[in-house]
């Protein structure tokens, strides 16, 4: 096969050798004949090639001009149909075919010369001259010619266009759907689409770092959309009150018929003026001593966020037994009229002997305290300290009038699913002081899931801004478990390595695994390549190109990579999210994968925002009302000890429990 191979361009490159040569001697005739007087007078003639001129006469081949300028012109066209040069990746079309144009030009227009006498020496030798280079010129544009690659590869750098995929185009409703208008690039085309999160109750993973449109073209309309479906809400507002505004005025502007939530409070802790007020330790919402012990070890892990790492040691687990007393007592006394988390901050900085002397009126919580009251009767003040103090010190940094104001009233209740009064609650933040607001707030958003997470409730919407700023146990068992019970769960983070610093490895890996949809803005590293994992695979087309000497290949296969690689989710724009969208037995989902920019209307929105009316200021407040409310909270306590150590003393039954020292 190689040895006819070889023959065949051995004979092809025989009939080109002959055509050129063909070719030249026509033209070289053409020279002889038309300037023959200029040939005679250099004495360039002889008897022989004049008869043979006569002969070739007889043939007709002169009898026009041009004719045998164009079989010359004939013959090198077809030497050229099969010339080979080196290939040249660089060269373009452009510069063989200007050359080639050019010397047919010259070619053409060389008969001017002429027109001063054919036999006139000089005019016939400008005119062999002009023909000869126009001639040489269209040989050498025909050469470079050959050497242009024909069979050209992609020239997209980035592959991009070979990792763009289908995407659901069709716009799915139903009444919990969350739906994004989007636009997508797919074959080279611009195309409309639509990311459709029709279960919400599977869970929503907001990924994305600081500027990549979060909060602007995912989260507002999360709130908005929910807001106008009816559902009950819980807006954790980091930033307060940039989502809480957009929360109030789309609920304020929707008819009171159709407003699935009939009240709108807000929690806000530095302007009291625009706050309503809640206890989180509301006692009718505590049934049983594990409710305490939840709380308990809500607003320890919050305020001490590297003990999320550490549950289960002695000096962890002990601080949280001696809050959980402490609530509990108070749930019990007085039928709860002084349980809230200022009483509890302040009860425990009560003296020890007092203290515990009065814990030990209450039956249930024995259990709990007889290790820290063995430890105080046996003097083993170090052990002691090690497991109250820690609470201790982690609790006063509550100790607030502002926070002991907001934390002891009782505006409205943290169940706002509940059929017969439902809600939409908004709670606000402050980054300056996160480690000390954001326990307040995971004891309130704990308490919430609580009463939310029940059967027979209506729809409900938590959504958290931020979510890592705030400690929520079990967050996994919520997204696993409330969907059945009609709670959609949006969570808002900036990347994987923020929620493992704050909540560890394991519960982080859990709930980035556990949400059914999520959504994705730029990321990088660990976050970005589990996510690439996570979308799969697509066929993409490969090609590679080979040169040599007479040849060139392009070989093109197809190859299973990453429909959304690592690099492209580091490299999206703002507004720009990749993602997955879990679907419905009953509207399943064929397309789910979606690599999107949102399209939002900007002018819209900012009429919107322009528009929007402040919240209202819910009461007046001064600074006399605050500080009157902290030293009622602090006498309150005082009274209790004073009572119950009074009543202690005055019974037989009771004197026993009192420890002096």
């Amino acid at each position: 096969m190689s040895s006819a191979t070889a023959e065949n361009q051995q004979a092809l490159q025989r009939i080109m050798d002959m055509s050129r040569m063909i070719s030249l001697a026509m033209l070289a005739l053409h020279y002889y004949y038309y300037c023959y007087g200029a040939f005679e007078s250099w004495q360039l003639t002889t008897p022989w090639t004049d008869k043979v001129l006569e002969q070739i006469i007889k043939t007709s081949l002169f009898s026009h001009f041009y004719k045998t300028k164009l079989a010359a012109l004939l013959f090198l066209f077809i030497s050229l149909l099969g010339a080979k040069g080196k290939k040249d990746e660089k060269l373009s079309m452009r510069s063989p075919v200007l050359w080639a144009f050019t010397g047919l030009v010259c070619f053409h227009f060389s008969f001017l010369p002429l027109s001063l006498g054919s036999g006139d020496p000089f005019a016939a030798a400008v005119y062999m001259f002009c023909c000869s280079g126009g001639y040489l010129t269209i040989l050498w544009g025909g050469v470079r010619l050959s050497r242009v690659i024909r069979q050209k590869i992609s020239v997209d750098i980035f592959n991009a266009d070979n990792e763009t995929f289908p995407q659901q185009e069709q716009l799915l409703e139903n009444p919990y759907s969350i739906n994004l208008k989007a636009r997508y690039r797919h074959a080279g085309r611009s195309r409309e689409s639509w990311v459709n999160f029709i279960n919400p109750f599977r869970g929503i993973l907001v990924v994305g770092s600081p500027g990549s449109g979060k909060t602007y073209y995912v989260i507002r309309h999360i709130i908005t959309q929910h807001i106008k479906k009816g559902f009950a809400m819980f807006l954790y507002d980091f930033k307060f009150d940039d989502l809480t505004r957009i929360a109030y005025n789309t609920w304020l502007n929707m008819p009171e018929s159709e407003r699935g939530a009939q009240a709108f409070y807000y929690v806000n802790f530095d302007d009291l003026s625009r706050s309503h007020r809640c206890n989180p330790l509301d006692p009718g919402s505590m049934h049983d001593i594990s409710d305490a012990a939840e709380s308990a070890r809500t607003i320890l892990m919050g305020l001490n966020r590297e003990w999320i790492r550490r549950q289960g040691d002695f000096f962890v687990e002990s601080p949280i037994n001696f809050l959980t007393a402490i609530i509990w007592f108070l749930k019990k006394y007085q039928n709860g009229t002084f349980c809230t988390l200022p009483h509890v901050v302040e009860l425990m900085q009560t003296e020890h002997a007092k203290l515990f002397s009065v814990l030990r009126t209450q039956k249930e919580i024995q259990v709990l305290i007889n290790p820290f009251i063995s430890a105080f009767i046996h003097h083993a003040n170090q052990q002691l300290e090690g497991q109250i103090a820690s609470a201790q010190i982690s609790m006063a940094r509550l100790s607030s009038p502002a926070l002991y104001y907001v934390l002891s009233g009782n505006d409205f209740s943290l169940d706002i699913n509940n059929p017969s009064e439902p809600k939409i609650v908004c709670m606000g933040n402050n980054p300056g002081k996160l480690m000390t607001l954001g326990a307040v707030v995971s004891l309130y958003i704990s308490r919430l899931i609580k009463a939310v997470n029940q059967k027979g409730k209506q729809k409900s919407s938590l959504v958290f801004d931020e979510f890592p700023t705030v400690y929520l146990n079990h967050i996994d068992s919520l997204i696993a478990t409330a969907r059945q019970n009609k709670v959609a769960t949006t969570l808002g983070i900036q990347d994987l390595s923020q929620l493992r610093k704050d909540y560890g490895r394991e519960l982080a890996d859990v709930v980035m695994n556990i949400t059914g949809n999520i959504i994705c803005g730029q990321v990088t590293g660990e976050t970005a390549k589990q996510l690439s994992d996570r979308f799969g695979r697509i066929n993409q087309d490969r090609s590679s190109l080979t040169i040599n000497r007479t040849d060139t290949s392009i070989n093109r296969s197809k190859q299973l990579d990453a429909a959304i690689p690592p690099s492209r989710i580091a490299a999206l724009s703002a507004g720009e999210f990749v993602g997955m969208c879990a679907d419905n037995p009953d509207q399943p989902l064929d397309l789910k994968t979606f690599h999107c920019t949102l399209v939002n209307d900007h002018q819209a929105l900012q009429r919107q925002q322009a528009s929007q009316k402040p919240l209202p200021v819910v009461r007046q407040v001064n600074p006399d009302v605050i500080q009157a409310n902290y030293r009622q909270i602090k006498e309150d306590v005082e009274t209790i000890i004073f009572s119950e150590m009074e009543r202690m003393l005055s019974d037989p039954e009771l004197a026993h429990l009192i420890i002096s020292r």
